[in-house]
């Protein structure tokens, strides 16, 4: 039987994700018709970006499962018409990039690596960082990336502590969790990782509050989502010296606003939302991976909790 799968994002994707789909289908053994129209009645699955045109599915009669393209599903969660499994992207490819990143400027920061690239007048400056086993980090979020971040720093040496709403086990790793814990996680954040999904509970993780508890001159490194921070409490951490530098990928509003302080900031580093990018290759084998298990009968992988919001 053919599964008809619809690719609803926007029309630059197609050109993109066409291709690798086809192929990651047909190496599958699916059998489909793939486009970018169907009646909406005649449609099994949809392959999804939450931008996209289809934002009622109601008339989806036939729908199987929503595949999300994005790991981020909040902005699909609460829509109402949506009544069938949702997956979100769970992808190695995007899993390896974003434990690049972070690995990157957990190093960049735990070294003084500014010290050396920015302070080069003539003078020599010897400064010795601590070995990582001297350094804490935590990483808040333990879901797929943050554990795989966590478990990266943690063989490289870092003193790691992971903190989740709910219990998390990982060997290597000192795992906390629930709002009685978040304090203890905060006061061993010497680098402050964030990978905690956007939902009404993790806005506004980061605020005055929770900010005081990290070691004083802590750096934070935020490739998760933007409403976890409250902008101005940590643009007054920063100006009280309380946080000696945030790196920071991801914004309430992107592209972030030429005039917005973190911009001017000299202890701010901003990056475009570049942490980690969906690849379509291996994004693509996910998709079909799902497209297979609904013909086959079996479970979905990385279905949401629409209850949690991820």
């Amino acid at each position: 039987m053919t599964a008809n799968i619809l690719f609803a994002a926007k029309p630059d994707r197609w050109t993109i994700y066409e291709a690798p789909l086809r192929r990651a289908l047909d190496a599958a053994g699916v059998t489909y018709d793939l486009r970018t129209g169907f009646a909406p009645e005649e449609v099994d699955y949809i392959v999804y970006a939450p931008n996209s045109d289809v934002q009622d599915f109601t008339p989806y009669t036939r729908l199987k499962a929503v595949l999300n393209l994005w790991a981020g599903v909040e902005n699909i969660t609460g829509n109402q018409t949506l009544t069938v499994p949702l997956a979100r992207m769970v992808d190695h490819g995007l899993t390896q990039g974003m434990v690049e990143w972070v690995t990157g400027h957990a190093l960049r920061h735990h070294l003084g690596m500014d010290a050396d690239i920015l302070g080069q007048d003539g003078t020599w400056r010897k400064h010795i960082p601590p070995l990582a086993s001297e350094r804490g980090v935590t990483v808040l979020g333990l879901g797929e990336l943050g554990r795989a971040c966590a478990e990266t720093l943690a063989s490289l040496g870092f003193d790691v502590t992971g903190w989740a709403r709910s219990p998390k086990d990982i060997p290597g790793i000192r795992c906390l969790h629930g709002d009685s814990a978040l304090a203890d996680a905060m006061a061993r954040a010497e680098i402050l990782v964030l990978l905690l999904p956007d939902t009404p509970a993790t806005e506004n993780t980061l605020n005055a509050r929770t900010l005081a508890q990290l070691p004083r001159g802590a750096c934070i490194i935020n490739p998760g989502r933007g409403p976890l921070i409250d902008d101005d409490a940590l643009l007054a951490a920063l100006d009280a010296g309380q946080v000696g530098h945030a790196t920071l990928d991801v914004f309430r509003t992107e592209p972030l606003p030429a005039d917005h302080p973190y911009w001017a900031h000299p202890n701010v580093t901003v990056t475009p939302h570049i942490a980690s990018e969906t690849r379509p290759e291996t994004a693509s084998q996910v998709i079909a991976e799902n497209v297979r298990r609904g013909e086959a009968g079996e479970p979905f992988l990385h279905l949401v909790n629409r209850d949690l919001g991820y």
